[in-house]
């Protein structure tokens, strides 16, 4: 007789329950499903440009909105705030409209009130609108914890022409955010023989190719058809990768670096998915430097190319932090190393000295380093040191 192996239970949140996407998608007759009475959470300029239209479209289904900000960011303060504004309108839905820290921010308030929620983004610089996980920041901007959550949006509004109103500069962060997925994912899944674990990494794959294909022609025709792949890219297929993975398809090194970087006044200038896109790099210099590992130095190679052509972060000086002190980048690195960092889910390790060394040679030669020499490019940064 049969006896099937035991395994644990994994409960994975793959994808919204609805996803609608198009021009002019935004529409009332979806999110009327949901709730009679929804809290609209978004950034101050971000209520600004689209509370008239909004409140429109939700009035035309007879819905009672109320409208909240999260300002000045995902913090626990502005999520116990808005905690007493759904109580105080009696909201049954919440909806989240901006780029992916109002998301988080209205997905985790849902989460916590245990109400449905709706992501409209108005940017593809994250893929915070598919996802079930929030970020949580402190006061001052610095990342502290994620929370994952029990489950993906109940409906996601894909509105390219909300999108196209957003920066150019928004979609090439996203497309830097959503390379991640490749180089961390195809590091963190190990050798693992899930079925939902290799077609993730085969997603990120295929994104990190369509990416490559599409994104220059896409930044030069805002709107059209290659631009609405790229989009699809940034937003959709990048959540999917990390919904069907689950934990073993997130984030290793690159998103690490970015956490540390968060602690740093001056890297608030930039975006998340910039921030990413450098600790690609970093990442890959470690590869390189400590596995000596020459298809991480091809790959970076590529990245670096690839990086000047479409407007992608290449240093630390790219990211406005060309003045950073020794103290501010062992700050940055002490913070990527921690114990429960997701730079452990690397192959090997790696230490404080280690890490700062990559972040400071990202554009190096492709010569792989001999492993005493972390020092490489450190002593550049005593000149700035206060």
């Amino acid at each position: 007789m049969f006896t099937p192996t035991a395994t644990a239970t994994i409960s994975l949140a793959v994808a919204p329950a609805q996803a609608i996407r198009g021009n002019q998608a935004l529409s009332g007759e979806a999110i009327a499903r949901l709730g009679r009475r929804p809290l609209v959470v978004g950034g101050d300029r971000t209520l600004a440009a689209y509370q008239p239209q909004l409140q429109l479209v939700l009035e035309q289904q007879q819905l009672i909105p109320a409208f909240a900000s999260y300002s000045p960011d995902c913090t626990e303060a502005s999520l116990a705030l808005l905690r007493s504004q759904v109580h105080a309108h009696q909201a049954d839905l919440i909806i989240g409209i901006g780029g992916g820290k109002a998301l988080d921010t209205a997905k985790l308030l849902a989460h916590q009130s245990r109400l449905p929620v709706v992501t409209v983004p108005t940017s593809a610089a994250t893929c915070a609108a598919w996802t079930a996980l929030s970020n949580v920041y402190s006061e001052q901007g610095a990342f502290l914890y994620d929370v994952p959550l029990d489950r993906c949006p109940d409906l996601l509004v894909l509105d390219y022409s909300l999108i196209q109103t957003a920066p150019q500069r928004t979609l090439v962060a996203g497309i830097g955010d959503a390379l991640a997925k490749w180089y961390e994912a195809s590091v963190s899944s190990g050798n693992s023989q899930s079925a939902l674990i290799i077609a993730a990494v085969q997603q990120a794959r295929v994104l990190r190719d369509i990416l490559f294909q599409k994104s220059a022609t896409a930044l030069k025709e805002p709107g059209g058809e290659e631009w609405q792949s790229v989009v699809d890219a940034t937003v959709m297929l990048a959540g999917v990768i990390g919904g069907l993975g689950g934990s073993q398809c997130r984030t290793v090194a690159a998103h690490a670096v970015h956490n540390g970087l968060t602690h740093i006044p001056a890297s608030h200038s930039s975006l998340h998915g910039e921030k990413v896109a450098y600790g690609i790099l970093v990442q890959l210099r470690l590869e390189e430097m400590l596995q000596n590992n020459q298809l991480a130095a091809t790959a970076r190679q590529q990245l670096l190319k690839f990086y000047a052509e479409i407007g992608l972060p290449q240093n630390l000086e790219d990211l406005g932090l060309g003045n950073i002190t020794l103290s501010q980048l062992r700050q940055a690195a002490e913070i990527a190393c921690a114990a429960n960092s997701d730079l452990h889910r690397l192959p090997f390790k790696v230490g404080i000295d280690q890490l700062m060394a990559g972040m400071v040679s990202t554009t190096a030669g492709s010569l792989v380093m001999g492993t005493g020499d972390w020092g490489l490019g450190t002593g550049e940064w005593l000149n700035n040191e206060q």
